[in-house]
């Protein structure tokens, strides 16, 4: 599967242009943008910055006919067809989606590098969509890359710093931040572990354990750092507060009794920790000698179960069963008398509905035109929790 693409140029002052003729490129992953920018280089001599998704001809991901808006520096050479586009502001639009954006990013990036005595050299786009925007930026001390995030994610920032100090081994090095956003994260060898076997998912969970025993211990300091807060009751609030604009009825029975539920998950007696909040292995990326945990703007504090559930949804009873066995007894050896497995089943149900929380959360935060990539997620996952529940 690929998808076909068309541009809709603007200048830096964001005066649209005109648009490309069509084109295919080999990822049908939406948010991906480097075949985007590849394309346009090769096919029609015009590099560009793609800003982000206009239009889609199928309601969902992946594949289809998309329309992005992309900046170039100057009018290019090729002709253009008219396009007519509703580029008005909008209240809930990224800022490296505006024409400018990216520039004043990498500009940043570049200057925080500046200072660290590491010279830039190229700079190549790889992704850009409502959640992120990610740059590499090459140079002869090596690759850095530039992560641009949305408000409800900038506590990932927060939490690279506590684990750059608490967990060193386990974390991308952080090389700056800033209020709005941005990290600067030095390269790290290897490919992210999509593919992992449950060899290796076991090993994942077990350097995540030791990351969350440390941070056991230190919860009130990234509570006081800004990462979010989701223990107990909180937790059933902020679900039920995302989810009042959708249609809960699948789950009304869950949404219900959530409260209950959790006050048996507590009576479990496991502690409160760091939650990554999305533990795939596409989040862990490792080279064969160490793994390093990637992508935590969904972090935060609460229930440990969650992380090994994410971390073996997608696994038949059998292959996860060693897995939650594992990590059942080392809960148990850390916190004696404790009951990890009854927390599991209690939680079963509530992890797909945190997740239709967090995709409604999404939905709320970003603008319409963006919306399809998220959509279908919410419907999803309420599905989900009400078949385990």
């Amino acid at each position: 599967m690929s998808r076909t693409v068309t541009l809709v140029l603007v200048d830096p002052a964001g005066r649209p242009l005109g648009a490309l003729p069509p084109y295919d490129v080999p990822e049908p992953w939406w948010q991906q943008a480097g075949s985007i920018v590849d394309g346009a280089r090769h096919r029609h001599g015009v590099d560009v910055a793609v800003l982000r998704l206009l239009t889609a001809d199928r309601p969902e991901p992946p594949g289809g006919h998309l329309t992005y808006l992309a900046e170039v520096a100057a009018p290019p050479a090729v002709p253009l067809a008219p396009a007519t586009m509703d580029l008005a502001p909008h209240p809930l639009r990224a800022p490296w989606a505006e024409p400018g954006g990216p520039a004043r990013s990498l500009a940043w990036a570049t200057g925080e590098l500046d200072r660290l005595g590491r010279l830039v050299t190229a700079v190549a786009q790889h992704r850009t969509w409502n959640l992120s925007a990610i740059w590499r930026l090459d140079g002869p001390d090596g690759s850095a890359w530039l992560k641009q995030v949305p408000a409800f994610f900038r506590h990932e920032a927060a939490v690279l710093r506590w684990l750059a100090t608490a967990a060193p081994d386990t974390t991308p090095t952080l090389l700056a931040a800033d209020d709005t956003g941005r990290v600067l994260l030095d390269h790290i060898p290897g490919d992210d572990r999509y593919v992992a076997d449950p060899a290796e998912r076991a090993a994942i969970a077990a350097a995540h354990h030791t990351l969350q025993r440390r941070a056991a211990d230190d919860v009130a300091a990234l509570v006081a750092a800004g990462v979010p807060d989701w223990r107990g009751p909180a937790l059933a609030r902020w679900i039920r507060d995302q989810l009042a604009p959708h249609d809960t009825a699948v789950v009304a029975d869950l949404l219900g009794g959530l409260d209950d539920r959790l006050d048996q998950v507590r009576d479990c007696g496991l502690p409160d920790t760091l939650v990554h909040g999305d533990l795939h292995p596409g989040n862990v990326r490792g080279d064969g000698r160490r793994a390093t945990f990637i992508d935590w703007g969904d972090a935060f504090v609460g229930h440990p179960a969650f992380d090994i559930l994410r971390l073996t949804e997608t696994l038949d009873a059998a292959t996860a069963g060693p897995l939650l066995d594992a990590w059942a007894a080392r809960w148990r050896a850390d916190a004696p008398g404790s009951d990890p497995r009854r927390a599991v089943d209690l939680l079963r149900p509530v992890a797909p509905l945190r997740m239709a929380a967090v995709y409604a959360m999404f939905l709320a935060g970003i603008e319409p035109s963006e919306h399809p990539y998220h959509l279908g997620d919410v419907p999803a996952c309420l599905k989900r929790a009400a078949a385990l529940a």
